[in-house]
């Protein structure tokens, strides 16, 4: 079973699209990303195995290398997911988010305080830190990226939340040029070029 979600970890890297704009300013934007549709049937999920969704956690500072996680876990990340993709859906679409999905990100965000603590110990004086058990450290990294989407809900750059416009990609990004909201240059491409093929055949408006 193990060489198996390692088979399938590594599988999805080599087609996984680069980080959409605005990832770098908001995690849980890259984590609603975690999961996409491309063109001819393909798609990946980065959250798909325990393997890979320790490797996501610990490349975005949210646990510690050497945590094990098990597939209830990275479960309950792919449930987190869901819901969060549904709240950036209805915030794109100006409607009515679901109500489960409200509850589920509340019950993270309350699930564990994500401030780091003060502590003082004689060889570096006062520092913040992260004080929670191992054994809570998916506790820990959901209420993160609650709290990460709730301020990407709740501020500014809602304003500018899209949803990529090359069909069939469903990733979310910030959009940065005027109307333009594609998510990666291999989007824009592929936007551009059916564009230019329904002008030659004389299906567009």
């Amino acid at each position: 079973m193990r060489r198996m979600d390692d088979t399938l970890a590594t599988d999805v890297a080599p087609i996984a699209l680069p980080p959409v704009p605005g990832a770098d300013r908001y995690r849980s934007l890259d984590f609603a990303d975690t999961a996409a549709t491309l063109p001819a049937g393909q798609s990946y999920d980065l959250l798909a195995a325990p393997e890979s969704a320790m490797r996501w956690l610990a490349a975005h500072d949210l646990t510690a290398p050497d945590v094990q996680l098990y597939e209830v876990c990275a479960q309950r990340m792919r449930t987190l997911r869901t819901h969060v993709r549904a709240l950036f859906a209805a915030r794109v679409d100006t409607t009515t988010p679901p109500e489960e999905s409200l509850r589920a990100v509340n019950e993270a965000l309350t699930a564990m305080p994500t401030a780091p603590l003060l502590a003082w110990d004689g060889a570096q004086g006062l520092r913040r830190i992260q004080a929670h058990p191992t054994d809570q450290a998916v506790n820990h990294a959901l209420a993160t990226l609650a709290a990460d989407a709730a301020d990407l809900l709740t501020g500014p750059d809602a304003e500018i939340l899209a949803a990529c416009g090359s069909a069939p990609c469903d990733r979310f990004l910030l959009r940065t040029h005027g109307r333009r909201h594609w998510c990666s240059t291999r989007c824009g491409d592929r936007a551009r070029a059916a564009r230019a093929y329904a002008r030659r055949s004389g299906t567009s408006d």
